[in-house]
């Protein structure tokens, strides 16, 4: 029998589930109050659980990437709606999303103007991979949201390295489903969207942002606020298109406007290919 790893004498929680199962069937086993809480989903979902299932869904990703000596990340965000070129992605046909007026559309077609950016998505995250793999894994290890468009070009372009990446999917009112590149022992699933923010950035050495609507949005300029604000480190930070970023955002706009500071536009930079990143992301690990 396989030694039990535990420090303290007391009855593992599991063998107890495993009786609890076996008990017999009564009027009172019946009755929920019985059920164990920790196994109890009506009870885990009560309003008032809210502080438990936080601390759960940070604490579980947290642990298995412990377990798998994961030390650093590379961040890759981007539209879930951006093609494939080649048209050769594993991936089901685009998600039927529901509009605001109740009817369904197919998601939008415009973005495939936009697919490039899937090719230097897929091919930044191999080469950082490949260089990953010279830690065995531990450094520079490729996370995405788990999606499909520059999502799947992320753990897709690690699969051709031969190396692992990690997905932080989240449960959305539209099917949804990890894109099939993901590892699978490095694929979690969120409820909250905010501790799914906290495990992109807890690890990442750099932050590779892709053109995208208004997730991709959300989770730049969430993330550009914590680092003006001091409230994380300044990494490299890099936005890939910049007359994609130009055509929707008015950077200087908002220097002028003294709503940022001046200062604040050196907190990102612009770039055009994967190489052009690998650069500044390699050059700043050895001191800019």
């Amino acid at each position: 029998m396989k030694e039990d790893p535990r420090r303290h004498p007391f009855r593992h929680s599991h063998q107890d589930v495993e009786t609890a199962d076996r008990i017999p069937d009564t009027p009172q086993t019946r009755a929920p109050a019985y059920r164990l809480a920790f196994t109890d989903p009506d009870f885990m979902c009560r309003e008032e659980l809210r502080p438990v299932r936080l601390q759960l869904e940070l604490l579980k990703p947290q642990m298995i990437m412990d377990e798998r000596g994961i030390e650093s990340t590379i961040v890759m965000m981007g539209s879930a709606r951006i093609p494939d070129p080649t048209g050769t992605a594993e991936q089901p046909e685009p998600p039927v999303i529901e509009t605001a007026a109740g009817g369904k559309t197919e998601a939008a077609t415009g973005a495939a103007a936009l697919a490039k950016w899937y090719a230097e998505a897929r091919k930044l995250a191999r080469i950082m991979t490949e260089k990953s793999l010279r830690s065995y894994g531990r450094e520079d290890v490729i996370v995405t949201g788990g999606g499909p468009g520059i999502m799947e070009a992320g753990n897709r372009g690690a699969m051709d390295a031969g190396g692992h990446s990690i997905g932080l999917n989240i449960v959305l009112p539209h099917e949804q489903a990890p894109n099939v590149y993901v590892t699978p022992d490095l694929c979690f699933n969120f409820h909250y969207f905010a501790i799914r923010k906290m495990h992109f950035l807890m690890r990442a050495k750099a932050i590779c942002i892709f053109p995208g609507g208004f997730g991709t949005l959300d989770e730049m300029f969430e993330s550009l606020t914590l680092i003006q604000t001091g409230r994380m480190k300044k990494v490299p930070f890099l936005l890939f298109g910049r007359a994609f970023w130009d055509s929707i955002i008015n950077w200087q706009a908002l220097a002028e406007a003294g709503t940022i500071s001046p200062e604040d536009l050196g907190l990102f930079s612009f770039v055009e290919s994967a190489e052009e990143a690998v650069e500044i992301i390699e050059g700043w690990k050895n001191g800019g």
